[in-house]
């Protein structure tokens, strides 16, 4: 074993150091995705419209991966002071800059997955 594959080994021992994993604990998952795909096709989206593009997700769920996905700044949350409630979610910038790393993703599993 080389000096370099010694040290890789090493750092890495722990499944949670590594960075894919970390990103697939908090930007990965059944739901996160999927929100963060639509935003970036949709630009902006309210909380119905993601509820009704989302098949499967209750309401309660998709209520809290919106509030992981703000609290992470990957997207922003805009609420308007009127009744009925309105609010808008959009990526952030750093939420966009999953676009190029998600699409790949989906090429190498449209690929390589069905």
């Amino acid at each position: 074993m080389k000096q370099d594959e010694k040290i890789i080994e090493k750092k890495y021992q722990k499944a949670n150091e590594c960075p894919i994993t970390l990103f697939m604990e908090q930007i990965g998952g059944k739901w996160k995705p999927v929100i963060v795909w639509l935003l970036l096709l949709n630009e902006v989206m309210r909380f119905n419209e993601l509820d009704k593009a989302i098949d499967g997700i209750s309401q309660k769920m998709l209520s809290q991966q919106l509030k992981d996905l703000e609290k992470l700044k990957i997207i922003d949350r805009k609420a308007y002071p009127v009744i009925p409630p309105k609010v808008e979610y959009r990526l952030t910038e750093k939420g966009k800059s999953l676009k190029e790393n998600l699409t790949k993703i989906m090429e190498w599993s449209n690929k390589n997955l069905k």
